[in-house]
């Protein structure tokens, strides 16, 4: 096959999983902001946001057009794909403006497509629910008074309303879960291009360990859709906290950690009428039976199935206490299992809710609360009623945002020195819209019917970047993706609402870049960066070069165009120089000296001063070069320089710091990581 004229490698098929309102208000754009018109940005209309998911419920009211929508684009090459139950003429429309889905990867993989015992539609229609949420996210219609039972209401909307959705439904149901197969993801990405997307959002990733760019459809097609100046967004996955697990990690497309937002879902615990404790958990309808101790149903009262005595705890909530190992998805399992009614899980760390009366309703409590609880217990003569009624919403939480921890961190586990994730945005308890037909958790079991759910991961705070992404677009059509990255990471704050570090979920220390990237979207902020890190593929192919890969591997992932060199003799210089808007140094030996070029976007027609100012990380001394930048109507571009060089041995720790330039108004700031290298042949 890989001697087939147009075929231009041939790699094994893998499969890849999904990465599964109030948030966008929380990143300052307000309805007034995402009003986007032709009189504010005059191609607000005609940018094509492009879903790559489990489809599109195209009755959604975030997919019907509104009064005011121009003409589709004639620019748009795409097509609505008739199949079960999705007939174009009615299914698409002025907002949703294409649909297609992908099978032909998927049954090769595992077998006609059963639609019996595993719901699903053979057309660019959603069952799982995935590609509904995401892509409302994204570029939903405004629609007033969503909730989920009430719980969290308000108006839902997009980021960028007004653009238009292209969904590609490559990523199909198997037991509840969406499996995408590698050779589904690379035709969705030919479409897309052929089509027209300006923005693609991507919220799948493949499980570590990754493989090579030159052998993943993700990396291949997002490296075409970056020559072509489409802007792809992908998540980062949700392996965390531990290091070194993060996903989609080249440097030519964007990778989304996710984080919290200022909302909370405060739930009352009521113990035999006349004692109350607050919970956490989003739970929709009142639930009332006695409450047990963990010690009557498990070995050693930990909560899991390992434990489990075999005796039913029907009717009884159960209360489990976190111990090393034990999250409280396991806990989930286990309480379900012994048959019991709901799980009160206690752990020494606040984590923000992730789930919706998921396997068993779960509330959250701290450990000081569970002892408490705990306490009660034990002083009573028999088990206690206890009454938990429906979640409240509040908004105001503190402290927003957080990392959340199971949001993929970094290093990147093949290519440590661009930093991955890049930016972090909103992914927990994210309100968007749901297929009618399809069960908020999934469960066969769950008869509810809802047009608007919650879900959680960076599956959820990927979209969100998509959104700012198209925002960007239509303000700034000529802007490459390298811009567009640079402008979103560059304007990102490393600062809660209290001015106080970012924490990270898991831990709660303060977040370093591997669990924030260059920190929280700022998409107000995003829109005039002042300066910006531009690229081009020759910078990209020179990565690929210093990453040791063959010329012939290298045209695996570049799309052949005029111009376009892979002959790594005809590249020079480190990875270090590569013009990315972070900096990455995982081995640093000797004093080093790394290139950074900047563009003005800000005022051109006067001179615009900026100054440099390095904070170093612990070990490392930085001196940046020339320490002013002084941009006029004829010099829109300057290159600068930073040495790098260490004054210690490290301890085998990644140290952090930063690269910033301010005109005053301006705030263009770098993430700086380093590692020293700790051996035996170190000199000063």
């Amino acid at each position: 096959m890989a001697r087939i004229d147009k075929v231009v490698s041939v790699f094994r098929s893998k499969t890849l999983k999904l990465h599964t309102t109030r948030s966008w208000d929380f990143l300052g754009l307000t309805l007034d902001e995402t009003r986007v018109t032709p009189m504010e940005f005059t191609n607000g209309q005609d940018v094509v946001v492009g879903i790559f998911d489990t489809g599109v419920w195209p009755e959604s009211e975030s997919f019907q057009e509104k009064p005011g929508m121009r003409p589709i684009p004639s620019s748009w090459k795409g097509v609505c794909v008739e199949g079960e139950k999705f007939e174009p003429a009615k299914a698409c429309n002025r907002k949703l403006i294409g649909a297609r889905y992908y099978l032909k990867g998927f049954e090769q993989e595992y077998g006609p497509l059963n639609m019996s015992g595993n719901p699903e539609y053979r057309s660019a229609r959603d069952f799982l629910g995935h590609g509904t949420h995401t892509a409302s996210t994204a570029a939903g219609s405004i629609v007033k008074n969503a909730s989920f039972f009430g719980i969290g209401q308000g108006t839902a909307r997009g980021g960028a309303p007004w653009a238009r959705v292209a969904v590609y439904k490559i990523c199909w149901g198997i037991n509840g879960v969406g499996s995408c197969t590698e050779a589904d993801i690379l035709a969705a990405f030919d479409d897309a291009l052929h089509d027209g997307v300006h923005v693609i959002s991507a919220s799948f990733g493949a499980t570590p360990p990754l493989s090579p760019f030159f052998a993943s459809s993700a990396d291949i097609g997002s490296f075409h859709a970056m020559q072509l100046g489409i802007t792809v967004v992908f998540s980062a996955g949700n392996d965390g906290p531990e290091p070194s697990l993060v996903q989609n990690v080249a440097p030519w497309s964007l990778c989304v950690a996710a984080s919290t937002i200022d909302r909370s879902f405060p739930t009352e615990i009521v113990l035999d009428r006349n004692f109350t404790i607050m919970g956490q958990s989003i739970i929709s309808k009142e639930i009332k039976g006695r409450l047990a101790n963990a010690i009557t149903y498990f070995v050693d009262g930990v909560c899991s199935l390992g434990n489990w005595n075999k005796k039913l705890a029907t009717g009884r909530v159960v209360l489990c206490f976190y111990t090393p190992g034990l999250v409280y998805e396991i806990a989930q399992v286990a309480v379900k299992t012994a048959k019991g009614l709901g799980l009160i899980f206690a752990e020494p760390f606040t984590k923000p809710i992730a789930d919706v009366d998921d396997d068993i309703p779960t509330l959250h409590v701290d450990i000081n609360q569970g002892t408490i609880i705990g306490n009660y217990l034990a002083e009573s003569l028999k088990l206690p009623v206890v009454q938990i009624s429906p979640s409240k919403t509040i908004i105001g939480k503190s402290p927003a945002p957080t990392v959340v921890y199971f949001s993929s961190r970094g290093p990147s586990s093949i290519s440590p020195d661009i930093l991955k994730p890049d930016i972090t945005a909103p992914g927990i308890n994210i309100l968007a819209a749901w297929p009618p037909q399809t069960p908020p958790t999934l469960q066969p079991s769950d008869d509810r019917l809802v047009r608007w759910n919650f879900q959680s991961g960076t599956s959820m705070s990927c979209p969100h970047v998509t959104g700012v992404g198209a925002l960007l677009k239509s303000a700034h059509p000529g802007w490459s993706p390298a811009a567009t990255r640079s402008a979103i990471m560059t304007t990102a704050y490393t600062r809660d609402a209290s001015h106080d570090s970012i924490l990270a979920g898991g831990s709660m220390a303060g977040s370093t870049p591997f669990d924030m990237g260059a920190g929280h979207i700022n998409p107000l902020k995003a829109m005039d960066p002042g300066l910006i890190y531009d690229m081009k593929t020759s910078d990209y192919i020179l990565f690929l070069c210093n990453m040791g890969y063959t010329q012939e591997r290298i045209e695996r992932i570049v799309l052949p165009s005029p111009g376009v060199d892979t002959n790594c003799k005809n590249m020079h210089g480190p990875n270090a120089n590569i013009n990315y808007p972070s900096i990455s140094v995982p081995n640093l030996r000797s004093p080093i000296t790394i290139k950074r070029t900047v563009r003005n976007v800000g005022c051109g027609k006067k001179t615009t001063v900026y100054f440099g100012v390095a904070k170093e990380p612990d070990g490392v001394e930085v001196v940046i070069w020339p320490r002013v930048l002084i941009f006029s109507p004829s010099k829109q571009e300057i290159s600068y320089y930073i040495t790098l060089k260490p004054l210690k041995k490290s301890e085998g720790r990644y140290d952090f710091g930063e690269i910033v330039w301010s005109d005053g108004f301006h705030h263009v700031r770098s993430p700086l990581v380093v590692l020293v290298n700790n051996s035996d042949d170190f000199t000063m």
